[in-house]
């Protein structure tokens, strides 16, 4: 039995207990623990995760990055939060090595001068949000056995959040686009940036509310009142997806932003369509939203969506574990799933 399964039935009978002793206290709990902690994990979405976890453990690289059609620092980091969201121990478990290798990459990987983590700021905020995640949890005095520390993740999270910092006072809409040089945005990019930061602010660390506050405005202008989001202009929800609308709900959630008409208007046209799809390259990267802010927003609807996720993820993983062959798309699948879990600390509610 793996941590993470163990972790789960222990949890399901303390929860239990604490449910039959306390039963005088319940009026004063507004909250369902089972939503907090997660509850045992079904077999299915164990099997899943497990079997995608040894792919990418198999598959990834000396350097401690995975090679992808997608790759960069930012496919570093997915893979890296796909071992952090498994429960398993990151300093002693049996992926701990991976995990270690995955941090050293990127901390290797980023220009210390600028702090940029390349190869677009698309891959800058997924390995800024990793690296967060991983901030705390991990015991950097393993990090770099034999070997002179570059720096520590606080220090580079530090520069990270300057380079995003510093991008953001070139452009002129308030947001991120795939260069730190560009003077436009488009609120995927900003979506993803903006995810790194409050999840390093959740961490602990120095990110200016001036920074925060712009980005969450270029959403917010790029909203308009059916929820739709529009990707690039910052007006109104031209041309906007699903992908996007996701993205505006879990930033609006995760920044304490759900009284906003426009938090309300996304949550409303996500809940209103749980069944809807995405095809090709943007499968893996709508459920990873999707399942966060349905999550953050509507736990029932999430509960609902999620099962069938797991019918939907069982039937697309390979026979050796990945999805599509690949990194990108298998830790974006697992990360679909690890809400069931809920040992990351972005995933809290």
């Amino acid at each position: 039995m793996n941590m993470r399964t163990l972790l789960s039935q222990l949890l399901a009978g303390a929860l239990a207990w604490g449910v039959a002793n306390t039963a005088w206290d319940l009026p004063c709990r507004a909250q369902d623990p089972t939503l907090r902690f997660g509850g045992q994990i079904s077999p299915e979405v164990d099997a899943i995760y497990e079997h995608g976890l040894r792919w990418l453990a198999a598959n990834q690289a000396a350097d401690g990055s995975w090679q992808a059609s997608y790759q960069g620092n930012g496919v570093t980091g997915i893979c890296l939060m796909a071992f952090l969201a498994s429960g398993e121990d990151p300093n002693f478990g049996r992926y701990a090595s991976n995990v270690q290798r995955a941090i050293r990459s990127l901390i290797q990987a980023q220009d210390a001068t600028t702090g940029y983590l390349p190869n677009s700021m698309y891959h800058h905020g997924f390995a800024m949000l990793a690296l967060s995640e991983a901030y705390g949890v991990v015991d950097e005095s393993r990090l770099w056995p034999g070997a002179k520390p570059v720096r520590s993740i606080a220090q580079t999270l530090d520069l990270a959040i300057r380079c995003a910092v510093t991008a953001q006072k070139k452009n002129r809409w308030g947001g991120w686009r795939y260069s730190p040089d560009a003077y436009d945005s488009d609120t995927s990019v900003t979506g993803a940036v903006l995810m790194g930061l409050l999840a390093a602010r959740n961490a602990g660390m120095d990110v200016p509310d001036e920074t925060v506050n712009a980005a969450l405005e270029y959403i917010r202008r790029s909203t308009g009142k059916d929820g739709g989001v529009a990707y690039s202009g910052g007006f109104g929800g031209m041309g906007g997806s699903m992908n996007l609308t996701a993205i505006g709900a879990l930033v609006g959630a995760v920044s304490k932003s759900k009284e906003t008409d426009q938090y309300k208007a996304c949550l409303q046209r996500l809940t209103e369509d749980l069944e809807h799809q995405e095809a090709g390259a943007y499968a893996e990267y709508y459920r990873y939203y999707m399942a966060q802010a349905l999550f953050q927003g509507d736990y029932k609807s999430w509960q609902k969506w999620n099962a069938a996720q797991i019918t939907t993820l069982k039937e697309l993983q390979k026979d050796d574990g990945s999805f599509n062959g690949g990194a990108y798309n298998t830790g974006m699948s697992l990360l679909a799933l690890a809400l069931n879990y809920r040992f990351l600390p972005i995933y809290e509610r």
